[in-house]
């Protein structure tokens, strides 16, 4: 596995986390950016985010909703079982393996 991958691994774990940490399992992808910079050191640009998170809705692990320029985000229950590491979903990091 490249580290490009592992990072990107890494990155969707933690806007798992920021989901899973936030009121109603809900965030705007603003949010989501800086929360995970801030608490779990991923710089990512707003098209990363919004990248991840597009995908994290294809794997049922978010719902997503675009209102207005913003896009928001909430955990589903899968999303849940896979940011608690109850769970594990290919292309996300595996809570607890070094780390996160």
């Amino acid at each position: 596995m490249s580290f490009q991958n592992t990072l990107t691994e890494d990155r969707r774990l933690s806007l798992l986390l920021v989901l899973l940490e936030s009121s109603g399992y809900s965030a705007n992808a603003f949010l989501m950016r800086d929360a995970a910079e801030q608490i779990y050191g991923h710089v990512a640009s707003n098209d990363q985010v919004a990248t991840d998170i597009a995908w994290l809705t294809e794997q049922g692990l978010v719902s997503s909703k675009s209102v207005g320029r913003v896009t928001l985000a909430t955990l589903t229950r899968r999303g849940e079982d896979v940011a608690s590491g109850r769970a594990s979903a290919p292309g996300v990091k595996k809570r607890g393996a070094s780390g996160l």
